[in-house]
């Protein structure tokens, strides 16, 4: 019974990201909208779009290879695995064991290279300027999440999800500088990742700017709602990610009831409206960058991990 139970509540989770991704994108367009003092979309709207775009007939150009046909399902389902691999309500689950920071790393770096394929398989100049930009700010990003997790290493002695965060819950771990310059890393390599303002608008398709759209212009109906709700899972994902190193308090543990569950899950949708609320502020106060300025935004990220990395070689207690 223990087991089936165990199975349930991470059914549950996996679940839980998949209804609640394209309900994040709806409240971070809304919420931009009201500041902007327009009315704005429903928070269901991308819903609605996903239902319109499956029941169209995906388009393919005449030179399109079976890559370019069979990357939406997989970036979907690698960006899906990572997101439901993060600890949202409860931890400590069955898959709990291979929720660690470096195979999500590797994941999302998966979907990334065959979004970028896909972006050149048609052989669009679109495609492969969206594809190359994504690659630069790639080059960037990761080492910056890996120098961050390498801190968190540090710190918790382990990259799995569910220690870090126990330990993040305790005591213990007080303020840190060292912690402090790792948040502020992540939260940057989460607005290149996920191309937001001032790294990219995803509300665009300005050819000179875009990046993200570049890669998938080419794409319609079935094929381009699994890519939109990759970016909705992504951009999810790593506010659960946020959530759950920096602010883990909520979490249920292992064996506890359904009414802690509960707990577990308000507190949950608390943070990430928390998130999306102070995501949609940020860009709506803050102007797109140039492309140029781009590696300057995250080389600041990759030297704040690193930062993060040398004070704890240098003193732990930093």
């Amino acid at each position: 019974m223990d087991l089936i139970r165990d199975l349930f509540v991470q059914g549950m989770q996996m679940a839980v990201v998949l209804l609640l991704a394209p309900l994040l994108t709806g409240f971070v367009r809304k919420i931009k909208a009201r500041l902007l003092r327009r009315q704005g979309p429903s928070v269901i709207q991308p819903y609605r779009d996903l239902a319109r775009l499956l029941r169209k007939e995906a388009v393919l150009a005449e030179n399109a290879s079976w890559l370019f046909r069979v990357a939406p399902y997989l970036i979907f389902a690698s960006t899906w695995v990572a997101a439901a691999l993060v600890p949202t309500f409860a931890g400590g689950l069955v898959f709990s064991w291979t929720a660690d920071l470096i195979a999500i790393i590797a994941l999302l770096g998966f979907g990334r290279f065959f979004l970028a394929l896909a972006g050149m398989d048609v052989g669009t100049s679109f495609g492969g300027i969206g594809s190359s930009r994504e690659m630069l700010i790639a080059s960037l990003a990761e080492p910056a999440m890996l120098l961050t997790v390498f801190t968190l290493a540090l710190v918790a002695g382990s990259t799995q999800l569910s220690t870090v965060a126990a330990l993040m819950s305790s005591p213990e771990v007080g303020l840190r500088v060292s912690l402090g310059m790792a948040l502020v890393a992540l939260i940057m390599v989460a607005v290149a990742e996920n191309g937001r303002i001032p790294v990219d608008n995803p509300a665009t398709h300005l050819e000179l700017t875009m990046v993200h759209e570049a890669m998938i212009l080419e794409y319609s109906g079935r094929h381009l709602a699994m890519i939109e709700f990759a970016a909705s899972l992504k951009l999810l994902l790593y506010l659960s990610l946020i959530a759950c190193i920096f602010i883990p308090w909520g979490i249920a543990a292992p064996g506890e009831g359904p009414a802690r569950f509960a707990l577990g899950a308000a507190a949950y949708l608390a943070k990430i409206g928390i998130g999306a609320f102070c995501l949609a502020l940020f860009e709506t106060a803050i102007a797109k960058m140039r492309v140029f300025r781009v590696p300057d935004f995250l080389g600041a990220a990759l030297m704040l991990g690193l930062l993060g990395t040398l004070l704890l070689f240098v003193s732990r207690s930093l």
